[in-house]
């Protein structure tokens, strides 16, 4: 089968989007496996289908796929550039969208041709809602310990997506998937965690890495960078408008606080559009 698809980025974070709502198909994980190779394949961090939604209210459902074939609940850079697609491919007229996803809905904005204002909801701080199992009596900001001797204070947040956000002097010259396989090693998230390295510049500026269950680093992370924000705020390290600078590019993340919504907003590119032969091996 024949499929056309988009090749996108938002800072960075790549992926190929596919069109379900005017285009027929079907992928397994072994399909998306194949896919995401990027010596054999496309080539990408998440692969994006956009289809009918289940839920009246949502405009569009938008599936999110690792680049192992896992699904995904969240993807805040993924969103904006599905937002863009659909613009672009004028599959609907209106400015505001409502993207129905597996584990809620969100609203985008186009703010301009290449830039576009996610609500990603209010963040769960509360560590059932991520799910995650602190040690007995242990309460935020939460400790973990490495190999090298070093410990680092680290909080936690739910934005769709399970993360853990780690405190760093800096993030340059860090062994991302060592020190983030390292910590999963020790500590108990029910569906794995994606693990964020966060260096604080100053109150309103960040320096974020992230290392994402299901595709190891990626240059940016939208979600990542919501829950960085979302874990400063709770620790009174940031205020409620935050630059958060990866290694793609900056997007802009703002949070009053509890009970408030979460805004991320940043670029969403089209690189190039294409035509793939998918099937459904198991």
């Amino acid at each position: 089968m024949i499929v056309n698809f988009s090749k996108m980025h938002g800072t960075g974070n790549d992926f190929v989007i596919i069109d379900l709502v005017t285009q027929a198909g079907a992928l397994s994980p072994a399909c998306v496996r194949d896919l995401a190779h990027r010596h054999t394949g496309v080539g990408f961090d998440q692969l994006l289908t956009i289809e009918p939604p289940t839920n009246r209210t949502a405009d569009f459902f938008y599936r999110i796929y690792n680049a192992d074939g896992s699904e995904s609940g969240q993807c805040g850079n993924g969103a904006r550039c599905v937002a863009k697609f659909i613009f672009d491919k004028q599959l609907s007229p209106k400015s505001e969208l409502v993207l129905q996803t597996s584990t809620g809905q969100l609203m985008t904005q186009r703010v301009s041709s290449e830039t576009v204002r996610v609500n990603m909801g209010k963040p769960q701080l509360d560590p059932q809602a991520i799910p995650f199992q602190p040690q007995s009596g242990e309460q935020p900001p939460y400790s973990a310990s490495f190999r090298d001797g070093s410990q680092r204070a680290f909080g936690v947040a739910n934005l769709g997506n399970p993360h853990a956000v780690l405190l760093v002097a800096s993030t340059q010259d860090l062994d991302i998937a060592s020190l983030a396989n390292e910590f999963r090693a020790q500590t108990r998230f029910e569906a794995g965690v994606n693990v964020g390295f966060m260096a604080l510049n100053s109150e309103t500026a960040i320096t974020l890495r992230v290392s994402e269950r299901g595709a190891g680093e990626t240059l940016a992370c939208g979600s990542g960078a919501c829950a960085a924000v979302a874990v400063g705020r709770a620790m009174t390290l940031l205020s409620d408008t935050v630059s958060v600078e990866m290694l793609g590019g900056t997007v802009t993340v703002t949070w009053p606080g509890p009970g408030h919504d979460l805004w991320l907003s940043g670029p969403a590119v089209r690189v190039f559009d294409g035509k793939v032969k998918i099937s459904n091996r198991s």
